[in-house]
């Protein structure tokens, strides 16, 4: 009697074993997905724990808070020397509160002050000791209030996470490491205490990809906290990349100092995944609708002020009922576009 081969029944045996591995490998994928998204937020990066952590544990910092406070306050003294302010009463009230709502809901250990300065350009930057100043081009190019408290929310981590302070004490530490050098003398030596030198009052504004990183986690956070969309900060960024690509010479040199990549942006998304779910978020508001449009008329009258710099409007005559044109210009009132609430819903209050 010829003994049956098993050769065919190990191959059986493989195969089904082989589908076995697959099918578990497919409902393995979802449930690592699931687990990853559910993972326990640290406390750096949990909206939770604001006002309950110290951000600033392991950071390099030579500065006590009083010692920045004064070091702020010479800093934003000379830059109200130079700027331009907008004076208007309810442009400035109300970005200063939708500004200190979001510091109220953060880690500053500091008050804030916040200006607006008129000038075209879309910028924002923040000083040392709670000094936060906001160019009026930055309000006209975002599209909704939650898209100006990204930046504010933004600007306001640097200060939070006394990056400024940082950057000068790598500053203040490089001067110390160079001292040996110094002493050298010749070409050598004055160039490294020439650059030391340098240093110290650019790495006020000038910060590391690591310092902004942080900046967009924290500001994130502080958005959420305040109630406030933080894709809303996401798409702020990319839109401006968008239009810096198309045209760089028009936005100036908008957020130079901290371009907001690819990377980052994508990281910040992943980070969003993670956060505690709300009901609801403030998008926009009819007070930004209204501040936006008191400004772009601020910007027409500038406009007209200078002379041949002032577009040039071409409007279509009045037509009387009798079909006949009219040299009176039409007087009723233009139509606001608004963009519409999160779901239709009434705006989250400011608290």
């Amino acid at each position: 009697m010829k003994s049956r081969s098993r050769f065919p029944n190990r191959i059986t045996f493989f195969a089904i074993a082989f589908l076995i591995m697959l099918a578990a490998g497919a409902y393995a994928r979802p449930a690592d997905k699931k687990q990853q998204k559910t993972e326990p937020l640290k406390d750096r990066d949990n909206p939770l724990m604001i006002g309950k952590r110290d951000i600033n544990k392991r950071s390099l910092n030579f500065y006590s808070l009083d010692r920045e406070i004064r070091i702020g306050q010479e800093l934003a003294a000379e830059v109200d020397r130079e700027a331009k302010f907008i004076t208007d009463p309810v442009i400035d009230e109300y970005v200063n509160r939708v500004g200190q709502n979001i510091v109220l809901r953060s880690d500053a250990k500091m008050p804030f002050t916040i200006k607006v300065i008129d000038s075209p350009e879309v910028n924002a930057f923040a000083l040392p000791g709670g000094h936060l100043y906001v160019n009026s081009g930055l309000l006209l190019a975002a599209d909704s209030e939650a898209e100006m408290a990204g930046v504010l929310a933004h600007e306001i981590s640097h200060v939070t996470a006394r990056h400024g302070m940082e950057q000068a004490s790598k500053g203040r530490l490089l001067q110390y490491l160079s001292i040996p050098l110094i002493f050298v003398g010749g070409p050598v030596g004055a160039l490294v205490q020439n650059a030391a030198n340098l240093l110290v009052p650019m790495t006020y504004l000038k910060f590391s990809r690591g310092a902004e990183e942080e900046a967009d986690r924290l500001g994130l956070q502080y958005m959420w906290n305040a109630g406030y969309d933080p894709t809303a900060m996401l798409t702020f960024f990319e839109k401006l990349k968008r239009q810096e690509g198309k045209d760089p010479g028009k936005l100036a040199k908008v957020f130079s100092t901290h371009p907001a990549t690819g990377k980052r942006i994508e990281k910040a998304r992943s980070l969003l995944a993670r956060f505690p779910e709300r009901g609801e978020y403030t998008v926009s508001t009819s007070e930004f609708e209204n501040v936006k449009n008191k400004l772009l008329g601020l910007s027409n009258q500038h406009g007209l002020e200078g002379g041949s710099k002032a577009p040039s409007l071409k409007r279509n005559p009045a037509t009387k009922q009798d079909g006949s044109d009219s040299d009176e210009p039409d007087k009723s009132p233009p139509t606001l576009k608004r963009k519409p609430d999160s779901g239709n819903q009434a705006p989250h209050p400011l608290r």
